[in-house]
């Protein structure tokens, strides 16, 4: 024991000794001096702010090295050089540094067409920014970019830089090479007899100019685009099977004025089919395991899509199982006249597990915690290297929308057996500010304004970025609503999948009566737990006080009554099943909601109520890109603890935008003397709506809407029923999707108008 004392403590002396020695081996940074190989457009003050190397601090050739990437990084410098220069008590450390020439003008010559001063705000580069060839680039795309969204398809733009060295100045010239102005009237096909035109003009990109060429940028002929699209056309003929087939560049035929005919010649070649399928080196699974992922079966259409797509399916097979080193060589030969045999042959290396996970953020500011990243990783250390799983964490990274690029890939640890998963990430800017105006058919003119951050870290002062938490804030400002909301959510509560979120609000509405006035501030708490990928449960409480105000002394008695706030208490239990293929355009699969709730009671407030509202939505892709939709609501709500009383903000209306499309919004249902719409406690309504394409970015929409409103609670005998047929349109716009529909009901009352009415809104709608 006490050999083993004598050895602790000399082992601790040692490594105390060779740690002072370390230190007094580092010379001691006496002297920073910045020396220009040319101008000094950057000030010395600004470069040694961006070092690490500082006066009085041990001297480091890595720090060194990080200060020679910050000082590039700072975009102003194109030569950087350190070195230190021993002196008597320490060293000088000696910085070289050639910069960037600032920009004295930006000239537009041979501007003709378009105006002046509208392509100058368009420019990156600016009078005293750094000079910089990628930005000049950038530039002189963004110019093409303007002319060709004008017609003028064929304009050249070159750029000159004239450097004054002496001056450490540089002038940029642009030079436009204007052209005649080309619309494009029509895409023709010749030669094609196997595939038919329609079928042609759905995959190029290239089209004639139409009614939304302001949005779609319809009608530009575009070189680069134009070479896309041949090449498309190529690999939808070897799709089929016509692998032989040739696309040329299309003829460019000048019709009247500015507009051209584009004409692609097309020869067709002959069919192949599939002969022989062929598996070798299959161990691990046996040749009809890996045989059955495929879809290159015998006598087939051959397609060189497919044979990738297999490749791509054989892989998968076996990265599951952690044989990520497989190799697989589809190989093809003749078989015969329009024949051709496909050999699959197989590497399957060993089975590999992972031994640490490594994050990599190549950002110059690192905000995204380590933990936010690690957490939508679906394999860990000491797990099979899943690659099928690998992937999937790489898109549940993508989708978080945090990272302009996420890559995911092994790397060898000289360990047979095992490997390592190096993550790598690139962030981008997760916070916007949007402000703006839009309009409805139901709340008509509205301004807003708002704050969002996706990437929110509220324990991250003053930058409150990298937790992966959300923060919101919104206000809406306009002639019949204003509306102030401030909402955090933390997606994984306590690193637990679990969201948790709250909300503060205030809500002012004229839109909903003609007859009042509509209020509720308060705060919301939410939680909300996903039980598999398609499945998830909700519970909220809410604390609002609400109420109707401003109530015109021509409103009924059955209004008048209703003046006045309450306190409202309640909570919210709800469960969602969503499969939809997508929650902007939904082209398959269905969403079902279900949400009980219930107010004061135990939990206070001057209202006791209880209800619920089932929701469901399935969607059928049709032929020709067409989407039938079913879509069905049922509600009911009724007061309890000794009362009879629903309130009216608490009622249950039809009628609007969003359901009865026919009819005025809320007016589908029970009203007053005054044809006042006083809602019910019992609602029932059904939707189908059939979609289709008519041009990029434009669908039409015809529509069946039915529905009820009874009085009385969980009644739903049909009383009197609601319904309306109409057509619409359907816009993708960059801000936003646009509805358009114009319903006629097929009922109406002395208070509704037997005509058609008109709904716009623009959103989504979830």
């Amino acid at each position: 024991m006490k050999t083993l004392h004598h050895f602790v403590l000399t082992v601790s002396f040692l490594f105390a000794t060779l740690i002072a020695q370390a230190q007094q081996a580092a010379p001691i940074v006496r002297q920073i001096d910045v020396q220009y190989a040319g101008p000094s457009t950057v000030s010395k003050e600004r470069i040694i702010a961006n070092m690490r190397t500082k006066i009085g601090r041990p001297y480091s050739e890595q720090a060194v090295d990080e200060d020679v990437r910050s000082l590039y990084a700072m975009g102003s410098l194109i030569n950087v050089r350190i070195f230190g220069e021993p002196t008597r008590d320490g060293v000088k450390v000696i910085v070289v540094v050639q910069t960037k020439a600032k920009i004295s003008e930006v000239e537009l010559n041979g501007v003709t067409q378009i105006k002046q001063k509208s392509l100058e705000k368009k420019l990156l580069v600016k009078k005293g920014d750094s000079l910089n060839e990628a930005n000049l680039e950038a530039d002189r795309q963004k110019l093409l970019e303007e002319y060709r969204g004008k017609g003028y398809s064929d304009t050249a733009v070159d750029y000159k830089v004239v450097t004054n060295e002496k001056a450490a100045t540089a002038r940029v010239i642009y030079t436009v090479k204007e052209s005649g102005k080309t619309v494009i009237s029509a895409v023709r096909f010749e030669g094609n007899e196997v595939l038919t035109t329609k079928e042609l003009r759905k995959q190029i990109k290239t089209k004639p100019k139409n009614l939304l060429s302001f949005i779609t940028k319809a009608g530009q002929l575009q070189s680069d685009q134009v070479d896309q699209d041949v090449q498309a056309l190529r690999d939808y003929y070897q799709s089929h099977g016509y692998l032989d087939v040739e696309v040329s560049a299309p003829d460019v035929q000048r019709a009247k004025g500015d507009r051209v005919e584009l004409v692609f010649r097309i020869k067709e070649g002959r069919q192949y089919h599939v002969g022989r399928v062929g598996i070798t080196g299959a161990r691990v699974f046996s040749a009809d395991e890996v045989r059955k992922t495929t879809k290159t079966n015998e006598s087939a259409v051959f397609s060189p899509q497919q044979l990738r797509a297999d490749v791509k399916a054989i892989k998968d097979l076996y990265g599951a199982k952690g044989y990520i080193d497989l190799q697989v060589n589809a190989e093809t030969s003749t078989g015969g006249s329009g024949i051709v045999n496909v050999e699959f042959r197989l590497d399957e290396g060993t089975q590999s597990y992972v031994e640490r996970v490594n994050i990599q953020n190549n950002s110059a500011t690192k905000n995204t915690k380590d933990k936010v990243i690690r957490r939508e990783l679906a394999v860990a250390p000491g797990d099979l290297y899943n690659s099928v799983l690998v992937e999937q964490s790489k898109k549940r990274l993508e989708n978080l929308n945090y990272f302009s690029r996420v890559d995911a890939y092994p790397a060898d640890t000289g360990v047979a057996g095992h490997k390592d998963l190096n993550v790598q990430v690139e962030e981008k800017r997760t916070g916007t500010l949007n402000f703006g105006a839009g309009f409805s058919s139901i709340d008509n003119l509205i301004g807003f304004a708002e704050i969002q951050q996706s990437n929110f870290d509220i324990m991250n002062w003053p930058h409150f970025t990298g937790g992966g938490e959300r923060f919101r804030a919104r206000v809406q400002y306009g002639t019949q609503r204003k509306d102030f909301t401030v909402s955090l959510t933390e997606p994984w509560f306590l690193d637990y999948q679990i969201a948790v979120g709250g909300e503060v609000f205030y809500r002012d509405a004229s839109y909903v009566s003609s007859v009042y006035n509509t209020r509720d501030y308060g705060f919301d708490i939410n939680v909300r737990k996903p039980l598999g990928p398609f499945t998830s449960v909700r519970f909220d409480y809410r604390l609002e006080d609400i109420g109707i105000f401003n109530v015109s002394r021509a409103a009924s008695d059955l209004i008048r009554v209703e003046q006045g706030s309450l306190v409202k208490s309640s909570i919210t239990a709800g469960i969602t099943h969503d499969t939809r293929d997508s929650v902007f355009l939904s082209r398959r699969g269905h969403r079902i909601d279900l949400s009980t709730y219930v107010s004061g009671g135990p939990l206070g407030g001057g209202e006791s109520i209880y209800g619920f509202d089932v929701e469901g939505s399935q969607y059928f892709h049709l032929p020709w890109d067409t989407i039938f939709l079913l879509n069905g609501e049922v509600a009911g709500v009724d007061a309890y603890n000794g009362r009879d009383r629903v309130p009216i903000w608490d009622r249950l209306f039809l009628g609007g935008a969003n359901n009865l499309r026919g009819y005025s919004f809320r007016k589908a249902g029970p009203k007053d003397e005054n044809g006042e719409p006083l809602g019910g406690r019992t609602m029932a309504r059904f939707t189908t709506e059939f979609t289709f394409p008519v041009i990029e970015r434009v669908r039409g929409a015809l529509f069946y809407d039915v529905g009820f409103v009874n009085q009385a609670s969980f009644d739903f005998s049909p009383g009197t029923v609601n319904q309306d047929v109409g057509l619409g349109v359907r816009i993708d716009l960059p801000i936003g999707p646009v509805r358009l529909d114009y319903g006629f009901p097929l009922q109406h009352d002395s208070f509704t108008s037997s005509s058609g009415k008109f709904n716009f809104t623009i959103g989504y709608q979830f």
